[in-house]
């Protein structure tokens, strides 16, 4: 895995910033800025400290799959960072085997940095090789969403 790193600044608040990234009061903002990723992207699970979450989305198959993930630590409107454990695919949990074998384990880390009304989101995240192009054209642009979902 290489590890990637993304970062914007927001004219908005911390608390703000990770409320609207995460979804934490209205689910849509963490979907308007993921749909980047796919139109179709939402979690179903819990951004508390040591619960699982799925990232999940419709392919265009339009069958449902995603990310089985764990949230390794969140501190709020600070840090939060996620450990990816596999796969969802076909209504099954899949952690081991040769599709998840590229990344599995693997961090997407946050941090947020507040000075004078402002915030640096800071990404850091793992990524298998063949996701690093596809994630260095994607990723700057969702966080360009998200300072526009923020700053409204």
């Amino acid at each position: 895995m290489v590890k990637l790193q993304f970062n914007i600044k927001i004219n908005a608040t911390a608390d703000k910033v990770y409320d609207k990234m995460l979804g934490i009061s209205n689910k849509a903002t963490y979907e308007q800025w993921t749909a980047l990723f796919n139109p179709t992207s939402t979690y179903d699970g819990s951004w508390n400290k040591g619960s699982r979450i799925f990232f999940v989305g419709t392919d265009e198959k339009g069958e449902k799959g995603g990310m089985v993930s764990e949230i390794d630590d969140n501190i709020p409107n600070r840090f939060v960072s996620i450990k990816h454990l596999g796969i969802l695919k076909g209504g099954k949990q899949i952690t081991e085997g040769p599709e998840v074998e590229k990344w599995a384990g693997g961090l997407e880390n946050y941090s947020f940095e507040e000075s004078n009304g402002t915030t640096t989101v800071n990404v850091e995240m793992d990524s298998a090789e063949d996701y690093i192009e596809y994630m260095n054209q994607t990723y700057p642009k969702a966080l360009c969403k998200l300072k526009e979902i923020c700053e409204e």
